[in-house]
């Protein structure tokens, strides 16, 4: 993994977030992968049980903006630090969560372990 691999492994990363095709997301992960979506939860397993459980939570087309930095990247490691904003709607105000992602690489690519944590923020 290098800085311009993980550039545009997250740019499929957020157009899988905002379309939810199944395609999008299954494309960013390995076969084998696990998604944690806190560090103690079970993962999802496997790349169909990733694009099932992300389709179960998804967050509709355009609800959110998301920046994002790299703090680490090594030979299959990726560190990401990144807020996410979720916009005021008709019944629920802005919420903004900050987000650290530990990512670990296949040698093609792929994420092959995906672990989350986040904050929201006051």
């Amino acid at each position: 993994m290098d800085d311009a691999r993980l550039a545009e492994w997250m740019k499929g990363y957020i157009r899988a977030w905002n379309s939810n095709d199944p395609e999008h997301i299954g494309s960013l992960f390995a076969e084998d992968a696990r998604y944690y979506t806190a560090p103690f939860r079970p993962p999802w397993m496997g790349r169909d049980g990733i694009v099932q459980g992300w389709l179960k939570r998804q967050d509709e087309p355009g609800q959110t903006d998301f920046t994002w930095e790299q703090l680490v990247v090594a030979e299959d490691l990726a560190v990401i630090v990144g807020v996410t904003t979720y916009h005021a709607t008709g019944k629920e105000p802005e919420t903004r969560y900050s987000n650290l992602w530990v990512l670990r690489f296949d040698g093609e690519g792929r994420c092959s372990e995906f672990t989350e944590w986040w904050m929201q923020h006051p």
